[in-house]
């Protein structure tokens, strides 16, 4: 019967059939057997169910398990009497509870025969269950012997696990200390610059009490300039009413002259007037005392105030011709005096001049007192000046220590800033060599601002920037259709950062390719979106030159700057456009000429690539450089030269791609180290959409060909991000662009990538794509950029990249 069931499948079930009643033997049917040692029992074969219990602990005690496994893989059975015979658990039912019948109660034998059939039955059907319990012992103990082996490996998988913790464990320790040292730096800059505040603000209200007292003391200063114009003005009073008496005294004159005239008939009198007249010439001596005394207190006033007082100069001036007139007219006097004996009868006049003289006598007694009083005032006054004068010197000397410290506080606090600054960029510099390690194409997102001829308030809606830690200064957000999108890269910068913050980013970048690596860096977006803004900057406008300018010009310097340590480099510069699929030289001497020759297949750039990974360009110009000047001169000569059209989308589109080449060879004479290195700058052509630009005939051809390379680059990016294999197909030869940019993509080299976006509501779309194809290009890793370095050799030689 096994051998009817060679071509039955794996699986078989076996029946064991009665022997009829007129049989003295029964025999043991089988109708399937098995060989397959791998044979696996099903759940109709399991022994010893739950309704069961009865056969399942006779065969436990019987095979001395608990239980049987119904996944375990019994051993064969060949070589035993049961090799070929499997027992189902109706089968072993059916044996126990197989009742004898017989034809004949007394027939022994037949009974005896019946039984012996039994028993063997059940002899074959024991020991298929002791063979099947060696087999499940022997698998027992090689199921044992994999575990022990699988828990070793475990507890040498956990030990290495346990190791690797700790070296973990021991660097999140060396990174929370010095977390927590940056922190304990931080906040004691910045409790040092919250006492440089409080010292700015009380050195602020310093001033403000010192500005304060200033203002009192100039209004002091004024009340004692009134107060002096005031005593001026009583000078000038006094001098009018000098001049009052110089006339009175002219009068008297003209007055003498009558008297003269009546001198004849004043000589019967004179007799009379001799005792008058001693009278007369002592009130007249009196007088002149008097005058002597108050010329005496004018000379003294003149004194005092000779120095202060300038103005009083022309009042001592005339109160000295004042007493030269005074002696004129006293001699006037004396020799009319002598002359009038009979002047009996105006005695009374000279009486009268002689109150007159008293009142004078007293104005100048009153007008000596103001002006001691006025001296007095103009002492109490320069002591207040000298008063004043010592405390704004302390005030000043206070101020200028005030200061002193503010500026040390200054310096300390921009040492601090300082501090921050370079920690930042030491930050940015260690992120960026893990970038660079890791081998990922670097993606800097920007967006540029709203022009007049946009719709304003836009932007604001359609973008947004995350203000989190993480994503502060990387993350951008973009709603379409309600709904939100956010992207994460390296660096994106907002529409109000200028181009000298979008270069200080790359500047580290540009800098190694002096050091003898391989850059690349373009700029990808749509139509518009900036990127011959971002690359070439606005001409005419020093402070927005783009980074290709400013790339040279830190390279030129820093050229300039290595001299002093050996370095010595020489520099080439090509540039080239591919437009239409066709390769263009900006340089050319004949533009016209080679346009046409290209046209007509007459002169045919090729790319070729060599084993060291470098890219020739056959029959490009390729011109040597020495400074900035002779650059800016080519990059305009290549500008005038490069193809522009006007779409409804771009008054100044660019329809090609622009590549530009720096080729770097340094030596450094002191080591004899040699150094190979290249900068290319690319500025991609928009893409743009038909329905949107309105593009017909030449303009037409040029953005399918523009949108055909762009599609070859996408390609050329998602192989990249696929690739799994270094032997897998990335399609670099579809387009002239992705065939130039092979060592950039899938080479040595380092390479950024601008992705411009348009704020504009109408271009959410085309900004969406932007964005995911940047997200894309940044997961895709090219491999570690590699330092092309060289020991001096007799024969140098500039590779093209």
């Amino acid at each position: 019967m096994a051998s009817n069931n060679q071509n039955k499948p794996p699986v078989l079930s076996n029946n064991i059939t009665k022997a009829s009643p007129s049989s003295n033997k029964k025999k043991l049917g089988v109708d399937e057997v098995t060989c397959d040692k791998e044979q696996k029992f099903g759940a109709e074969k399991m022994v010893g169910t739950a309704n069961n219990a009865r056969i399942r602990q006779a065969f436990s005690v019987v095979n001395g398990i608990q239980d049987l496994g119904l996944s375990s893989n019994p051993a064969s059975n060949a070589g035993s009497e049961c090799g070929t015979i499997e027992f189902t658990r109706e089968d072993v039912e059916a044996l126990l509870s197989e009742k004898m019948r017989y034809k004949n109660k007394f027939n022994y034998k037949e009974r005896c025969e019946n039984m012996m059939d039994y028993i063997k039955r059940l002899r074959l059907c024991i020991k298929w269950f002791q063979e099947l319990e060696g087999d499940y012992a022997f698998e027992h103990e090689r199921l044992r012997n994999a575990l022990e082996l699988s828990e070793q490996k475990c507890a040498e998988m956990e030990l290495a696990l346990r190791n690797k913790e700790e070296e973990l464990n021991l660097i999140i320790v060396e990174l929370r200390k010095s977390f927590a040292s940056l922190q304990e730096k931080l906040a004691k800059e910045e409790s040092d610059k919250l006492a440089a505040l409080d010292s700015l603000a009380r050195e602020k209200e310093t001033r403000l009490n010192m500005e304060r007292s200033h203002a009192s003391l100039s209004e002091d200063l004024g009340k004692a300039q009134e107060e002096l114009q005031s005593a001026n003005q009583r000078i000038a009073s006094i001098n009018d009413m000098y001049k009052l008496l110089q006339e009175y005294n002219s009068s008297l004159q003209h007055y003498n002259t009558k008297l003269q005239k009546d001198i004849d008939a004043a000589h019967e009198s004179i007799k009379r007037g001799e005792k008058e007249k001693s009278a007369i010439v002592e009130n007249l001596s009196t007088l002149r005392g008097q005058y002597i005394s108050l010329q005496e207190q004018l000379s003294t006033y003149k004194a005092s105030q000779d120095e202060a007082m300038r103005q009083k100069d022309a009042l001592v001036h005339e109160v000295a011709s004042m007493r030269v007139e005074l002696q004129q007219v006293r001699d006037d006097r004396d020799h009319q005096l002598s002359q009038v004996q009979a002047l009996t009868a105006e005695v009374i006049k000279y009486k009268e001049l002689a109150v007159s003289s008293e009142d004078l006598e007293a104005r100048c007694a009153s007008q000596s007192n103001q002006i001691r009083s006025l001296s007095d005032q103009l002492a109490a006054a320069e002591e207040k000046l000298e008063v004043s004068d010592l405390s704004a010197l302390e005030t000043k000397t206070e101020f200028e220590g005030q200061k002193k410290l503010i500026n040390e506080l200054r310096n300390h606090l921009e040492d601090a800033e300082y501090k921050l600054i370079e920690g930042e960029k030491l930050r940015k510099r260690l992120h960026n060599t893990i970038l660079e390690l890791k081998g990922n194409i670097r993606v800097f997102c920007r967006v540029r601002p709203l022009l007049p001829d946009d719709s304003s308030g836009s932007e604001g809606k359609l973008i947004s920037y995350p203000t989190t830690t993480e994503a502060l200064g990387r993350g951008i957000d973009i709603m379409q259709n309600g709904q939100k999108h956010s992207f994460s890269f390296d660096r994106v910068f907002m529409p109000d950062e200028s181009q000298e913050d979008v270069f200080v980013e790359i500047s580290q970048l540009v800098q190694s390719a002096l050091d003898g690596y391989k850059v690349c860096i373009f700029a990808y977006g749509q139509t518009g979106s900036g990127k011959t803004y971002t690359m070439m900057g606005k001409p005419g406008h020093p402070d927005l030159k783009g980074l290709i300018p400013r790339s040279l010009e830190q390279i030129f310097q820093t050229r300039q700057s290595l001299l002093s340590q050996g370095w010595k480099y020489e520099m080439q510069v090509s540039m080239l456009e591919i437009y239409n699929e066709t390769i263009r030289d900006l340089l050319s001497t004949n533009r016209d000429a080679s346009r046409l020759e290209n046209a007509c297949n007459g002169k045919q750039y090729a790319i070729k690539h060599d084993a060291n990974g470098n890219t020739h360009v056959t029959d490009l110009t390729v011109v040597d450089v020495c400074s900035t000047k002779e650059v800016s001169y080519l990059l305009d000569r290549a500008a005038h030269s490069r193809s522009v059209g006007k779409t409804q989308m771009n008054e100044q589109s660019s329809r090609s791609h622009f590549v530009f080449t720096l080729r770097i060879s340094g030596l450094n004479e002191s080591t004899e180290q040699q150094v190979q290195g290249i900068l290319n700058l690319i500025d991609l052509a928009g893409s743009e959409r038909l329905s949107k630009s309105g593009s017909t005939g030449d303009r037409l051809k040029e953005t399918q060909a523009i949108n055909k390379s762009l599609s070859s680059l996408s390609d050329v990016i998602f192989a990249l991000a696929k690739k799994e294999k270094k032997e897998d197909h990335v399609p670099f030869r579809n387009s002239k662009l992705t065939y130039l940019l092979q060592p950039c993509l899938g080479g040595d080299s380092k390479t950024l990538m601008f992705v411009n976006i348009s704020p504009e509501a109408s271009s959410v779309g085309e900004s969406l794509c932007s964005l995911r194809f940047a997200a894309r290009v940044n997961a895709c890793e090219i491999g570690t950029p590699r330092r092309q370095t060289s020991m001096r050799s007799s024969e140098s030689r500039l590779s093209l990249g």
